[in-house]
């Protein structure tokens, strides 16, 4: 386990940006998490946990405390009945790979989360979520080191408060867990229909009618390839902006500004609005804004086509939140999380 000094962030995130971190070490077992940590608080400094670096970007000041990169493997099989199985991942294995691997076995429940880049163990930090799936509902637990007690500790699903790209892990607290490993159960059950709407979609244009998780894991992968740019070709970090929730009655308000606007209902009187739309209808779709492209087949993702700096960045951001804000009076939030 080597600790390295003034390593770019840029290199280790998708959106090619950010300055140096003061330390910065790769981690392969729980027990070297733990050693990185204390040794990082015996010193004050500030710890922050990297995985693939899809979902986050630095700013150019760079991390003046230690970046643990999150590299622990793991694939096994932990139960198994007539209905189900459950495997224990490690936070460090590539979700793609996991996906497929599971695909492989035939088991349902995360399929449509093929192509999605990171590792694992950030999967349930946001939780992760396309084409109708969410991590949390096949999350039936997991191990986490919890810096408050010095302990690991196996959270269930129940206690990690999971909402729409959302976690304990990101909120209320954000920094106390390190997650090391998840328990995913997975049924046996092939995909039933109806499906989310792109997918529907795409099996009718395709005549596809008898739907497996390896037809639908194709199906994604095929629209993912078309929608959203690779990131090792084109810097970026997948949707940058969350998808917006809103109450029955700010959709009326909505509605009058524009009748067309396209919902999902969430229940409970909840509607969510494909930010992507929103962006579109302000006009800045395909637009290049400080050298940060609003992808031109799906609003919701920005490329660094020439930006330089995090200010680019910033500056290109909040001229989206901004024009969005003035067309529909409604905040759009960041999806990413910032280091």
């Amino acid at each position: 386990m080597d600790i390295h000094t003034n390593i770019p962030l840029k290199n280790f995130t998708t959106m090619r940006l950010g300055g140096p971190a003061r330390f910065f070490v790769e981690v392969r077992t729980p027990e070297e998490v733990v050693e990185v940590y204390k040794n990082a608080k015996t010193q004050n400094l500030p710890v922050f946990i990297l995985g693939g670096g899809s979902n986050v970007i630095a700013t150019d000041v760079g991390f003046a405390g230690i970046i643990i990169r999150m590299r622990i493997p793991g694939f096994s099989v932990v139960a198994d009945d007539i209905n189900s199985t459950t495997i224990q991942v490690g936070a460090g294995e590539s979700w793609d790979s996991v996906v497929e691997r599971t695909v492989t076995m035939n088991l349902s429940g995360i399929e449509a989360l093929s192509g999605i880049p990171g590792t694992a163990g950030g999967t349930p930090i946001q939780n992760v979520g396309a084409y109708g799936q969410e991590v949390s509902e096949t999350i039936e637990s997991l191990v986490a080191y919890d810096t408050q007690t010095d302990a690991f500790v196996t959270l269930a699903n129940i206690d990690c408060g999971f909402t729409y790209r959302d976690s304990i892990f990101r909120g209320v607290d954000m920094g106390r867990y390190i997650v090391t490993s998840i328990l995913f159960k997975l049924s046996k059950n092939p995909p039933q229909p109806p499906f989310y709407e792109a997918l529907q979609t795409y099996f009718a244009e395709h005549s596809i009618t008898i739907f497996t998780v390896q037809a639908v894991r194709s199906a994604v992968l095929d629209i993912r390839s078309n929608k959203l740019p690779d990131p090792a070709l084109l810097p970026n970090t997948g949707s940058f902006f969350k998808n917006t929730i809103v109450e029955d009655w700010q959709l009326s308000g909505l509605r009058a500004i524009d009748p067309n606007i396209p919902t999902y209902d969430m229940g409970d009187d909840r509607y969510k609005i494909p930010t992507g739309w929103l962006i579109e209808q302000t006009g800045l779709k395909g637009k290049v804004l400080h050298g940060m492209k609003i992808h031109d087949k799906n609003a919701l993702v920005l490329i660094n086509e020439s930006a330089t700096s995090y200010a680019d960045l910033a500056a290109a951001r909040d001229e989206i939140i901004g024009a969005v804000r003035d067309k529909f009076q409604i905040q759009i939030e960041q999806e990413p999380l910032e280091i």
